[in-house]
């Protein structure tokens, strides 16, 4: 009897030590993976750690959006002074001047393209200043109608009656240097009329985004604290990102690739004053400045961002960015002869072009919308 009970005695103990050692192994266990997940938070807390664009979407807005605006319209202003000294002297000397008024105010505007969103859309400025192509039977309709030529009344004509096209055709004939004395009353009072109309266009613009004005740019500077456009920082930075791949996408899939791809001429634009290729590339260097963050001066730009996630891509963008331009200039000048005259080198632009399309939307946008902002 007594041998039994100290041989349940001895079980019982034994299976007491054997329960004891495993709450204090399942203890021990939970300890270290306690202080692991611990680590692992701290880890992830790091690698998530978010990116204030504040200083980059400020400056985006004030020095890039907003400065090229004030040039533009800037640039507009000197045009319309060149156009009304065409018209009070209409000299040889003066339309050259003109001529190189008009090519100077393209570049803050095709520039500008690489922004295509904001007041620029929603109050309709992008097509009252840069439709294309002009159908030459539509202006000389209007050149030839009894109708007074006011800033009135081509205030109201379609979008590819007036406009930055409208003067080309006015000033310019097929890339040869037009003859000022074979320019008529008629043309004279309608090439003041849409440069005017063109002014009033560029002012409302710069004005749109201007503190002194409706003051779009806080919208964008402010996002995520405050802003009624932009609910979060990476709103605002998704917004710079898509206007890059629109222009990026009219560039390779729109502006060379339809003339090129139809062999028609009519489809160039900026086909009356030869400058389509710069053009093209100012459209690219628009691109250039929004993700560099500058234009007159330099500022915190998209690069920043991505350099700080990933410093390959950025130095591939950049490169990519300035072998699109450089493929752009090496297309022989005219555009509209080198559609089927050159076309090898369209293609290459082409080809550069919708690279940098592909990695904005297939590396850089991701990017954006997976990071976290404050």
């Amino acid at each position: 009897m007594i041998r039994y009970i100290l041989e349940e005695s001895r079980k019982f103990l034994k299976a007491c030590f054997h329960w004891t050692l495993l709450c204090c192994l399942l203890l021990a266990f939970a300890f270290v993976v306690g202080c692991g997940n611990d680590e692992d938070d701290e880890q992830d807390g790091a690698q998530v750690e978010a990116f204030d664009a504040g200083t980059m979407l400020n400056d985006f807005a004030n020095t890039v959006v907003l400065a090229t605006y004030i040039e533009l319209d800037n640039k507009a202003g000197e045009l319309l002074t060149a156009v009304k000294a065409l018209t009070a002297d209409t000299s040889q000397a003066n339309l050259e001047k003109a001529q190189q008024a008009w090519i100077a105010t393209r570049t803050p505007w095709e520039q500008s393209e690489a922004f295509l969103f904001g007041p620029v859309d929603t109050q309709g400025l992008d097509p009252a200043l840069d439709s294309w192509p002009v159908d030459h039977v539509n202006l000389q309709s209007v050149l030839e109608s009894d109708a007074a030529l006011t800033v009135d009344f081509v205030s109201g004509l379609e979008d590819t009656q007036k406009g930055f096209h409208t003067i080309e055709f006015l000033l310019f004939r097929d890339g040869n240097q037009r003859k000022a004395s074979d320019i008529t009353a008629r043309e004279l009072a309608y090439l003041v009329s849409t440069t005017e109309n063109l002014k009033a266009s560029t002012s409302q613009l710069w004005l749109a985004w201007a503190p002194e004005g409706e003051n779009f740019s806080s919208a964008v500077a402010q996002a995520g604290t405050g802003s009624a456009i932009y609910p979060s920082q990476s709103s605002a930075v998704q917004e710079m990102v898509n206007g890059m791949i629109t222009i990026a996408d009219e560039v390779a899939n729109g502006k060379i690739s339809d003339p090129y791809n139809e062999s028609d001429t009519t489809l160039v634009e900026s086909q009356f004053s030869f400058n389509s290729i710069s053009d093209f590339q100012d459209n690219i260097r628009g691109i250039q400045n929004v993700y560099m963050g500058k234009f007159m001066t330099d500022g915190q730009g998209l690069n920043e961002f991505v350099n700080s996630q990933d410093t390959d891509l950025d130095a591939r963008f950049q490169q990519e960015v300035q072998a699109a331009i450089d493929a752009i200039g090496a297309i022989p000048d005219p555009f509209r002869d080198s559609i089927t005259a050159n076309r090898g080198a369209v293609q290459a632009a082409i080809d550069a072009v919708s690279k940098v399309q592909q990695t904005l939307e297939q590396d850089i946008l991701p990017l954006v919308q997976l990071s976290e902002f404050n």
